[in-house]
């Protein structure tokens, strides 16, 4: 019986040192509707990656997100996935821009366009975001910057609602574990036991309110401060998303 009692309270020790929150590894639930850029994309109603919206009919998300199935709805104005709410706007995908350069083995230029069949509706719920210039301030280091998305925490939970984090911008070096993997156009970013996790790819990384990073990648295990999350840095493709937007 004493050993029985012993492997109970260790569960419970363990389940009290799990990172707090319901996803997003660490994070919590937004007010509802605070972010009304936010996208889901779906595939047969169930939510896939993240995205955000840049003006009436763009989206910006992460490229590898488009590697398989591209069949998705957009759905824009949700907090909750399974609630009925009339903010909610769902929407076809006319077109989708890949950068040409994206690798799909270390995910390196991991962005992609994403051309609404129609635009959208700007309501409380429903409106664009704006996005890091070229020559803008990108976050140092130590920097905190925020995101959100209805990905996983840790324990593969996914959330109905949608998740917010706070992180910080970590220095190149913490970033070698990944080897030629990390390249010049990533940040690094994540605090102890508080991260981005599957399901939250495509999402935005935001600094003073303004998308600076999409979430991109990270290590298998969300939280990991060996292998914390990646971010593509926008600024570095400002020719490239100006040109596909207006051809």
């Amino acid at each position: 019986m004493d050993y029985l009692w012993v492997i109970f309270t260790s569960a419970l020790l363990y389940a009290s040192l799990l990172p707090e929150g319901d996803c997003i590894t660490g994070g919590k639930e937004a007010p509802a509707h605070s972010r009304p850029y936010m996208a889901s994309l779906q595939l047969e109603g169930k939510h896939y990656c993240g995205g955000f919206l840049i003006s009436s009919e763009w989206l910006m998300s992460a490229a590898h997100c488009f590697q398989d199935d591209t069949g998705f709805k957009v759905v824009l104005g949700a907090h909750s996935l399974s609630e009925a709410e009339d903010t909610k706007q769902t929407f076809d995908i006319a077109a989708y821009y890949k950068h040409p350069d994206f690798n799909s083995k270390n995910y390196d230029n991991d962005i992609v366009l994403v051309k609404l069949n129609q635009p959208v509706t700007e309501t409380v719920a429903v409106k664009p975001v704006k996005f890091q210039q070229a020559g803008g301030n990108d976050p140092d280091t130590n920097a905190d910057v925020d995101t959100a998305g209805w990905g996983s925490n840790n324990r593969g939970l996914r959330p109905d609602k949608l998740q917010e984090l706070t992180v910080s911008i970590l220095p190149r070096w913490r970033c070698n574990s990944y080897g030629v993997a990390f390249t010049k156009n990533m940040f690094c970013s994540s605090k102890p036991r508080m991260d981005t996790c599957d399901g939250d790819s495509g999402g935005p990384l935001l600094y003073n309110g303004i998308v600076v990073g999409i979430t991109s990648n990270g290590g298998k295990s969300c939280g990991s401060t060996k292998k914390p999350g990646l971010y593509t840095i926008i600024s570095h493709y400002n020719t490239w998303i100006t040109s596909t937007m207006t051809q």
